[in-house]
């Protein structure tokens, strides 16, 4: 018995070994790093997480571009504005893609604008722009929608006369309309049922994204799709906001085509009618609705969560947000509908919403890349289907790009004369090919919403209160801890 136990210890041994040396011979095709373990690679020094602090103390050991492995897969993280601007931008076209991993094949198939790859994805996206352009996205066209939410938004905060409540449903309700208007051309009700479990849908999904549930569903996929609890719940949410927007889409093509185009769905299903036949071709209805849901993965979570820690910094640091005001009144007058274009007029309101999206950071680690052939990362040899990691907290926060990386100071975004200034290192949209499709509504919606509500309120704490917890809440998204504050009609 003790023979067989001896054997089997040193077949694993041996098996661990083995495998130990095989990492060591992998990792000299690629960019230094921390050593990996034998089955989990880099994981255990990470905690199961991909953590901005982690990855800022590994860049001091192993420099700005180093490797790390989940298990046997390498992973390439740029660190520090260079690295990422010099990684994503030199070579653009080699570092497009995105991994094809277990979790991403669940949530899309390989289909719509986020997780596509090759021409399907070049043709889904140049698609999605140039819908977005044509809607009036960045003109007047479009602001009657975001002008529309932000009233409502004020309508809801007055009807609590002052009292004390918690900002996260209301805002994230107003931004999720946005996204529907634009998509549906219709809004929802915050009564909506279908509304409330859409909301709470996308955000089991993202919360899934940096979870130690998603490096067990990779590594262990059987495993974890038959045991796991989060990830059934996530594939339990990825099939219902399907099955909603699949009743979207039959709800289009049951009123017919449209004289004029009104929304996304409209443009799409009339791509797909003057594409048929064509080879080409990638429009379909699987493609629509997986590219609708990746609008919404990319449009509710992020400007929901940046304006969340707006209102909080807006009460954190009052002095600020009474500048802004009275930059607004001065400017702008109490009863103004704002527009986009009024930024221009407004440096300071404008250089503190450029701050709020700095500061609070909430894309810690830009979506991963994948090289789609063997290329070079600043000297480094990068071989094909390597998935690289941008770490945009390190370009928001790098010290060599901003005076006061450390504190909120919307002076960053302004020059002696009060004038507003734009800086190469803001990226919290990314760069290069994949940058951010919905960036310029993501901007109009920040600017409207957040002017809108300084115009009509002054936030403050709630009575008796005399501190506020600032630190995020890790996850996909960076989330403020939940607060509440009172709107003070003004």
């Amino acid at each position: 018995m003790l023979t067989v136990s001896v054997v089997l210890v040193f077949f694993v041994v041996s098996l661990l070994f083995m495998q130990f040396l095989k990492l060591q011979r992998m990792r000299r095709r690629f960019p230094p790093g921390p050593t990996p373990y034998p089955f989990f690679g880099n994981l255990l020094q990470m905690n199961f997480q991909i953590h901005h602090e982690i990855l800022k103390k590994m860049a001091k050991i192993h420099g700005n571009v180093f490797t790390l492995w989940l298990s046997n897969i390498p992973i390439v993280v740029l660190q520090g504005f260079q690295a990422v601007k010099e990684g994503l931008t030199v070579h653009a076209e080699d570092v497009a893609g995105r991994p094809t991993s277990s979790t991403f094949h669940i949530l899309t198939h390989g289909n719509g604008v986020m997780f596509s790859n090759g021409h399907l994805w070049k043709q889904q996206r140049r698609f999605g722009l140039a819908t977005m352009r044509k809607m009036g996205v960045g003109k007047k066209d479009q602001e009657y929608r975001l002008q529309e939410e932000a009233c409502h938004l004020v309508e809801y905060l007055q009807k609590t006369n002052g009292k004390p409540l918690d900002p996260t449903m209301p805002v994230v309700h107003t931004v999720s309309n946005v996204i529907c208007s634009v998509i549906f051309g219709h809004r929802f009700s915050k009564n909506d049922e279908n509304f409330h479990r859409l909301i709470e849908s996308i955000d089991t999904v993202t919360t899934f994204g940096n979870s130690i549930s998603f490096f067990v569903y990779e590594m262990f996929p059987w495993l974890a799709s038959h045991f796991l609890a989060p990830f059934k719940q996530t594939v339990s949410s990825i099939n219902f906001v399907n099955t909603l927007l699949a009743k979207e889409l039959e709800s289009h093509k049951e009123k017919g085509k449209p004289e004029e185009n009104q929304d996304f769905i409209d443009y799409y299903l009339d791509e797909i009618n003057k594409t048929k036949g064509d080879a080409d071709s990638t429009y379909d209805e699987e493609n629509l609705i997986q590219t609708i849901f990746d609008l919404f993965l990319a449009g509710t979570e992020t400007t929901a969560t940046t304006l969340r820690w707006a209102l909080l910094y807006m009460v954190v640091y009052p002095d600020i947000q009474e500048k802004v005001q009275k930059e607004l009144d001065a400017v702008l007058g109490h009863s103004h509908l704002i527009c986009y274009e009024d930024r221009k007029k407004l440096p300071y309101t404008n250089a503190v919403i450029h701050e709020i999206q700095r500061y609070s950071n909430i894309i810690l680690i830009a979506l991963p890349r994948q090289s789609v052939k063997d290329t070079e990362l600043l000297g480094y040899p990068v071989p094909k289907n390597t998935i690289i990691l941008s770490n945009i907290d390190s370009v928001l926060s790098d010290p060599g790009k901003w005076e006061t990386p450390d504190q909120f100071n919307p002076g960053h975004f302004l020059d002696k004369d009060g004038n507003f200034v734009n800086r190469e290192a803001f990226l919290p949209f990314s760069i290069g090919h994949r940058v951010c499709m919905g960036e310029l509504l993501a901007r109009m919606e920040l600017f409207i919403v957040f002017s809108t509500l300084l115009q009509a309120f002054t936030f403050t704490l709630p009575e008796g209160v005399k501190e506020v917890n600032t630190k995020l809440v890790f996850g996909s998204t960076m989330k403020p801890p939940p607060y509440q504050l009172c709107a003070i009609p003004r």
